[in-house]
């Protein structure tokens, strides 16, 4: 497979992980994501971030995460977002510091 295929296809799948869980799993909340597998939306639209910016694009979380939701985060919280138990909070912060901050 050449690389200019290679790199469509991974685009194509990107978008497709983003379409299922922007329209598809609205109902599965961040911090279940992030408490299960490491990331979430939100380290989605970092990455993005990241990759723009390795590129000289000027992009910011807020940018980033609006392009990646479709809307601000704000709007996403309000209409999806539910209250956290303190068991899934807590949990959250050993796979936050785990998966993000000791991976900087």
């Amino acid at each position: 497979m050449d690389k200019q295929t290679e790199i469509e296809l991974q685009a194509a799948a990107f978008r497709r992980l983003q379409k299922h869980l922007m329209e598809d799993r609205t109902d599965v909340q961040n911090i279940d994501m992030m408490n299960l597998a490491g990331f979430c939306r939100n380290c989605l639209s970092r990455w993005y971030q990241e990759a723009a910016n390795e590129k000289g694009i000027e992009m910011g979380k807020d940018e980033a995460r609006q392009i990646f939701y479709g809307m601000t985060m704000d709007d996403w919280k309000a209409i999806y977002q539910t209250e956290a138990s303190p068991e899934k909070q807590a949990a959250f912060e050993v796979a936050f510091d785990e998966n993000v901050t000791k991976k900087g």
